[in-house]
């Protein structure tokens, strides 16, 4: 837990994501994975290989998402998950946290320095549920209202950590990691490492 980097900051739970800065539709899993997954999982992924077309690396699996036009469909099939992330798309969904089993996962490597713009996951492309898992390095994801940019939320993702994003925390308001190399957080500075997040959803294709 962040907590043990900050034992005197733990009587006041700053870092436990209490009720008061909750957004509706978000849950928060501090501990979805344990050590040993976490190395497994990050050693597998790093045995296949990178996409560099993006500012930071990616893998895709299951379907590939077309960026620009922000689209997916039966053409960008690549196959099935493989075994190594299928285990934890059935988790997700045995735990009942999808209603069907995530078929599509984008894996992105964050160095220190580099983020990803705020954002909504794409409704048409995906079902009503996104999930994240975070491994290697603790970062900042700001949530923003899409309808007013000042309401603003911060939530600190730890490592071995899975948000995931139904209803109003999914639809309303947007999600990004900004490109510092530094993150502040309730007036403390985290140094981020090499930071790499798996992303499942459930693919919408006619």
């Amino acid at each position: 837990m962040i907590n043990s980097l900050f034992p005197e900051l733990e009587s006041n739970n700053i870092f436990n994501h209490n009720h008061e800065y909750q957004l509706d539709g978000l849950q928060y899993l501090a501990d979805f994975i344990s050590p040993v997954e976490h190395d497994l999982l990050l050693n597998a992924i790093d045995t296949h290989p990178w996409l560099d077309d993006l500012k930071r690396r990616v893998q895709h699996y299951g379907y590939k998402y077309d960026y620009k036009q922000h689209k997916v469909n039966h053409s960008m099939k690549i196959a099935d998950l493989p075994p190594f992330l299928k285990t934890f798309a059935d988790r997700l969904q045995k735990q009942g946290f999808f209603n069907d089993t995530p078929d599509q996962v984008i894996v992105n490597e964050y160095l220190p320095g580099q983020g990803i713009t705020d954002h909504i996951d794409c409704p048409p492309c995906f079902a009503d549920t996104v999930a994240s898992l975070s491994l290697g390095s603790t970062c900042v994801m700001n949530f923003t209202n899409k309808d007013n940019k000042n309401d603003i939320v911060k939530y600190l993702l730890e490592k071995n950590s899975i948000v995931i994003l139904k209803g109003n925390a999914r639809y309303n308001w947007k999600h990004g990691i900004k490109m510092v190399k530094n993150d502040k957080y309730f007036g403390n500075t985290i140094k981020r490492q090499r930071r790499v997040s798996l992303t499942f959803r459930k693919v919408i294709v006619d």
